[in-house]
Order: structure tokens, then C-alpha cells, then sequence
């Protein structure tokens, strides 16, 4: 699938992604719409850049697909365009293995492009420095029950971190102390090439670690 620009080149999903993070600007704008609709100006304000910088990077994210428009309102009779992330429905494991290629694509380029987003905004921010985080990866070479156990054990531990928020709001609304907004991601893919050995360390950030 590729969109095609108002300058009439074309973006393939993997294009798009690829351009969305590749420029600081674009990165904050993805993050802020991650959160919800936000009009440009509001973007300008948030991000301390010229409404027309802005408006430039929405044009070219839209167009690529990157994100969307939420809505028009009337503004002083003049329609505020508002613009949020990409929103997809929620599918099973079993839907998801029926979706055609592009549309599996498409949901992978989504939820690539908003870790990668929120990643690189913290990076900047200095957040991924601080404690506690652990940051984690390396390749494994597995045969397929495994990845079907490691996709088990993945299921599992998202369940229990979504038992755990469920247990902090509880305890915040007694003890009114304020949330941290955390990011919190799991991924499980074949790698891009195989590799005949195992990934010499384990490339880690943890507790504690800097």
C-alpha cells in the first residue's frame, strides 16, 4: 500500500513510519497525538514552533497516512481542524490471522510508529536515564512452540501489568498521590535476517543501572 503526496509521490506504509520519526518535530507531534485530538495551534503552543512549521508536518503526515483528522469545529466562523494518532480496532489473535497482509502491515506500522514516537520524546526528555526503568532486547533463535510459549508468557505478563494499573488507581485514589505516566511495551517478531548464534548479551537497562 503506498499514499500518494499532494506533490504527488508516494509513501509506503513502511516509508511513512520511517518519515514520521525521523524529525524531532514530527516526533513531539506524534507523541502529543498519541495522548488525543489536538488542533494545530494547539500543537504550536505545546511545542513552541511557528504555526506554519506545523501546519507543514501535519500536511506531510497526513498525507502519508501517519495520522488523521478527528474532527472540524467552527472557531470564530472558521473551521479548527483538530488531528489524532491513527486509530485501529482492537482484533484477536484469531481475526488478526485472517486480515489480509497490508492491513496486518498497517497495524504494525501503528503501533511501531507510537513506541517509537513516545521512545525517542523520552529519550530527549531524559526520562529513559532515570529510575526506575528497565530497557531490554537481544534475538532469540527459537523453534515454533517456543515463540508460541513466549507469545503465551507475553499475553500473561500484559494481563498482569494491566491487573497492576488497575491496583495503583485504587491505591491513588486513597493515598491522592499523582500517576507517572510509564510506557510499557512488549514485542515479539522474527527478525529481519536469520542469525546462526545467540545474541552475545543481553543489552539491558535496569533498576537501579545508568
Amino acid at each position: 500500500m503506498a499514499v500518494s503526496t499532494k506533490r504527488g509521490k508516494e509513501r509506503s506504509i513502511e516509508e511513512g513510519v520511517s518519515y514520521a520519526v525521523g524529525h524531532r518535530i514530527r516526533v513531539e507531534m506524534l507523541g502529543i497525538l498519541n495522548e488525543g485530538p489536538r488542533s494545530p495551534s494547539e500543537l504550536s503552543r505545546m511545542i513552541h514552533q511557528p504555526i506554519t512549521t506545523i501546519g507543514h508536518h501535519i500536511r506531510e503526515l497526513v498525507n502519508s497516512g501517519r495520522i488523521e483528522l478527528a474532527r472540524i469545529e467552527k472557531v470564530r466562523n472558521a473551521d479548527q481542524h483538530f488531528y489524532r494518532a491513527v486509530e485501529l480496532p482492537f482484533v484477536t489473535d484469531e481475526e488478526a490471522e485472517e486480515l489480509p497482509f497490508e492491513v496486518r502491515q498497517e497495524y504494525a506500522a501503528v503501533i511501531l510508529q507510537a513506541l517509537m514516537a513516545e521512545g525517542l520524546a523520552a529519550l530527549w526528555a531524559g526520562k529513559l536515564s532515570t529510575d526506575p526503568v528497565w530497557m531490554s532486547w537481544r534475538w532469540f533463535n527459537l523453534d515454533e512452540r517456543a515463540r508460541r510459549e513466549v507469545l503465551a508468557e507475553q499475553a500473561a505478563f500484559w494481563k498482569r501489568v494491566t491487573d497492576i494499573e488497575g491496583e495503583s488507581t485504587n491505591r491513588m485514589a486513597e493515598t491522592g498521590e499523582f500517576a507517572t505516566s510509564t510506557i510499557v511495551a512488549a514485542l515479539n517478531f522474527e527478525r529481519f535476517r536469520p542469525v546462526g548464534a545467540t545474541a552475545p548479551a543481553v543489552h539491558r537497562l535496569a533498576p537501579g543501572k545508568s
